[in-house]
């Protein structure tokens, strides 16, 4: 099921490679830090389509707002991801999680679930290497945001920050 919806993302952002690397690398950070935390399943399944639809709202947002700020974002994705859900036969526990996460990601306060919190660290190793972002804003980010053993691990060996 998690193939499919990848397959209808790529259709949804053809024409845009950047996008569909962005999620595809989201998608498998999500699911490996998770399988390395040891989280069960059935939340593994709900991560692993946040991950894959987390940016679903940019396109319209870019167009309705010309901006792909993350409050954008938020606002107009999870209706195009619970359509998008639905359609596919997602369950419907599953699909309203997936559109709550896909209307937080770029939230970082009140993170509730290891899905949530998986799904912005997994985010966040991404952008900030497609952001080429100095090791200032990675230290930050380590410090703020990652919580998961995993992550910091990875965000450490990624970025050079061994201790």
């Amino acid at each position: 099921m998690i193939e499919k919806l990848i397959a209808e993302m790529i259709q949804y952002y053809a024409g845009d490679a950047p996008r569909i690397q962005h999620f595809m690398k989201v998608h498998d950070f999500s699911r490996t830090i998770a399988i390395l935390e040891g989280m069960d399943q059935k939340t593994l399944f709900t991560l692993e389509a946040a991950a894959v639809v987390h940016d679903i709202g940019i396109h319209i947002s870019e167009k309705k707002y010309g901006s792909c700020a993350g409050s954008y974002q938020e606002l107009e994705g999870p209706p195009l991801a619970q359509e998008m859900l639905s359609r596919l036969g997602f369950p419907p526990e599953v699909t309203r999680r997936v559109s709550y996460l896909v209307g937080h990601h770029h939230t970082y306060s009140n993170i509730d679930g290891a899905d949530y919190q998986i799904l912005v660290e997994a985010d966040f190793l991404v952008n900030l290497f497609e952001d080429n972002s100095p090791k200032s804003a990675v230290e930050s980010a380590l410090n703020n945001i990652f919580r998961t053993k995993t992550s910091i691990r990875f965000c450490r060996e990624m970025f050079g920050l061994i201790k």
